[in-house]
C-alpha cells in the first residue's frame, strides 16, 4: 500500500473526529427575554451535559485535508459513530467512511481504498489499548477517536466578550445568534471549577486545538427557542492552515446502532502501522 492512502486516510479520520465537536443539548424553553447572551449561552452549554446521541451535517475547512462535508450518527455511551466524509479537495480519493464500533475503528474508502488494498475496502485499528506500539505509530487518531464530541459546545462559556449578533433561520428553525472568542489558556482557567471527570473530558477536547496548533477560537453558535444548540461554527488560526467548521444538528437521543464491515473486507491497521514502522 502506498503511504499517501495511509496519510489521507489517517488524517481524514482525525479530521472528522475533531470535527465532531458540537453537540446539540436539550432543556425545556424557558429562556427570557432579558437572559444575557453570557447566561443564554451557559444554559444550552450546560443542556448539552445530557446528551446521549446526535445527528449533524459538517461542513468547512481543516488544515492538510482541506474543504470537507460530512455527516454522522453517533452516540456518547457506548461510543459508536457512522460518518460519510468527502474531503473535496483530493478528488476521488476523499470520499470515506468511518465506523467506531465496539472499541474498534473502520475507515472505507471504496473503491479507491480497494485499489491500494489488494481489494479490500475498510481498515481496521483497535482502540482498545491493547497494542500501544501500533497506537503511536498511527499518531492521534486513537486518542482522537476516545473524545466526547460535546465537549466543544460548552466553549463559548468561556468567552468574556460574547454576545448576540441577531435572529436567523437555520435549517427551517428560528434562532438566536452568540458570537465570542476565546482562548485555551482562558478555557483552562475555567477548567478549576469543574469536577475531575469534566475536567479530563474538556482537557482532551482542548488538546485536540494544540495539536493543530490553535491558541485562540473564533465561536459563533445558534440556539433554537428550546434552549438547544442548533448549529456551531469554530474557527482559528492553525500553524498549519486555517481551521473553519460548521456543524448542523440535525436530530439527537435517538437509538444508535452502527455495525463493523465483513472481515472478508477488511485489514487490520495496527498490523500495518506495525509494518511501515519496521520498514
Amino acid at each position: 500500500m502506498r503511504g499517501s492512502v495511509r496519510r489521507g486516510t489517517t488524517g481524514a479520520a482525525l479530521a472528522a473526529l475533531v470535527l465532531g465537536g458540537g453537540a446539540v443539548s436539550c432543556g425545556k424553553s424557558d429562556e427570557s427575554p432579558k437572559m444575557t447572551p453570557a447566561a443564554a449561552v451557559a444554559k444550552a452549554a450546560k443542556n448539552a451535559e445530557t446528551i446521549t446521541s446526535l445527528t449533524y451535517r459538517m461542513t468547512g475547512k481543516v488544515p492538510e485535508t482541506g474543504r470537507v462535508e460530512a455527516e454522522a450518527t453517533m452516540s456518547m455511551k457506548p461510543p459508536a459513530m457512522s460518518m460519510k466524509m468527502n474531503a473535496l479537495d483530493q478528488g476521488a480519493d476523499g470520499k470515506m467512511e468511518i465506523r467506531l464500533v465496539d472499541q474498534a475503528m473502520y475507515l472505507g474508502g471504496g473503491e479507491a481504498t480497494a485499489k491500494e488494498l489488494d481489494g479490500k475496502s475498510w481498515m481496521k485499528f483497535d482502540l482498545s489499548g491493547a497494542d500501544k506500539g501500533a497506537a503511536a505509530g498511527a499518531g492521534k487518531v486513537p486518542s482522537q477517536a476516545g473524545q466526547d464530541p460535546s465537549q466543544e459546545s460548552t466553549f463559548l462559556t468561556g468567552s468574556k466578550d460574547v454576545k448576540k449578533v441577531g435572529t436567523e433561520k437555520v435549517d427551517g428553525v428560528d434562532t438566536t445568534h452568540y458570537k465570542g472568542t476565546v482562548t485555551l489558556d482562558e478555557l483552562r482557567a475555567g477548567l478549576k471549577d469543574q469536577d475531575k471527570e469534566t475536567r479530563e473530558k474538556r482537557e482532551k477536547s482542548l488538546k485536540q486545538y494544540e495539536d493543530l496548533g490553535a491558541d485562540k477560537l473564533t465561536m459563533d453558535m445558534w440556539v433554537g427557542p428550546d434552549d438547544r444548540t442548533k448549529q456551531v461554527r469554530v474557527r482559528a488560526a492553525a500553524d498549519k492552515g486555517p481551521f473553519d467548521v460548521t456543524l448542523t444538528f440535525l436530530d439527537y437521543n435517538k437509538p444508535v446502532t452502527v455495525k463493523a464491515p465483513p472481515a472478508k473486507d477488511t485489514v487490520d491497521l495496527a498490523g500495518m502501522m506495525k509494518e511501515l514502522q519496521e520498514g
